[in-house]
């Protein structure tokens, strides 16, 4: 199994992807401050299960990477309140985007408290 076929890594592919899109239409005076926080975030959190499942023969840096993967994508949910706070985004937008935020952390406890199940420590 590849990194790639993982649900959770594709959700934050997917994620990072709409929130790239979305914020193509911040004002311009965002694009060095929330428009570039937000989409680092959200890329983060993609990359670091890429790493966390390179890792995974050392179950400790596994969790650890995940642990970072959970952060990011906290951050990133801070980001869309702030967006939406500052009506760059709609409440629709918001929620959906902030619905898949959720759904990867469910994913993402799942693999923290299951590390086994994904080769951890083999």
């Amino acid at each position: 199994m590849d990194f790639k076929s993982l649900k959770v890594y594709q959700k934050a592919f997917s994620l990072a992807m709409r929130i790239f899109e979305e914020s193509k239409s911040f004002p311009s005076e965002e694009k060095f401050s929330l428009t570039d926080q937000i989409r680092r975030s959200s890329r983060s959190v993609f990359a670091n299960i890429a790493e966390a499942y390179r890792k995974r023969k050392y179950p400790k840096h596994f969790v650890s990477k995940l642990t970072d993967c959970d952060a990011e994508n906290a951050e990133t949910q801070t980001w869309l309140e702030f967006a939406y706070s500052c009506n760059y985004l709609s409440e629709e937008k918001k929620v959906s985007l902030t619905e898949d935020s959720y759904e990867i952390v469910r994913l993402l406890n799942f693999m923290i408290h299951n590390p086994g199940k994904f080769g951890a420590g083999d």
